[in-house]
């Protein structure tokens, strides 16, 4: 329903800066909540960030509070993951993800491609 496009991805330094962007398109963009997912090498997803189309709420996975911020951009159909102190774990493919604002969040409704971020030491 809701097809995403990622950007921003890259090699950066242990304690360097990165943003994703996530481009949304066919859909009520302001009706989803967003977020953000990573996968690790040999790991299982995680989850990273999420913000609600109501109230623009935010919510954060306990390895990345503090450093991560999600935002949304709804006149320009754009949801941002703004990356600082990045650490060597934080190196993973970062996805980013539509789903339904209920009482919880279904995401079911769209998964981006894709961003590899790397983080040397």
């Amino acid at each position: 329903q809701v097809q995403l496009v990622q950007s921003g991805g890259g090699l950066v330094q242990a304690g360097g800066s990165l943003r994703l962007s996530c481009s949304a398109s066919g859909g009520t963009f302001s009706s989803y909540a967003m977020g953000w997912f990573r996968q690790g090498p040999g790991k299982a997803r995680e989850f990273v960030a999420a913000i609600r189309w109501v109230g623009n709420t935010t919510y954060y996975g306990n390895s990345v509070k503090g450093r991560f911020t999600i935002s949304r951009d709804n006149a320009k159909n754009m949801v941002y993951l703004q990356m600082n102190s990045l650490k060597p774990e934080d190196t993973a493919v970062y996805y980013c993800a539509a789903g339904l604002d209920r009482s919880t969040i279904t995401w079911n409704t769209g998964w981006g491609q894709g961003t590899q971020v790397t983080v040397s030491s």
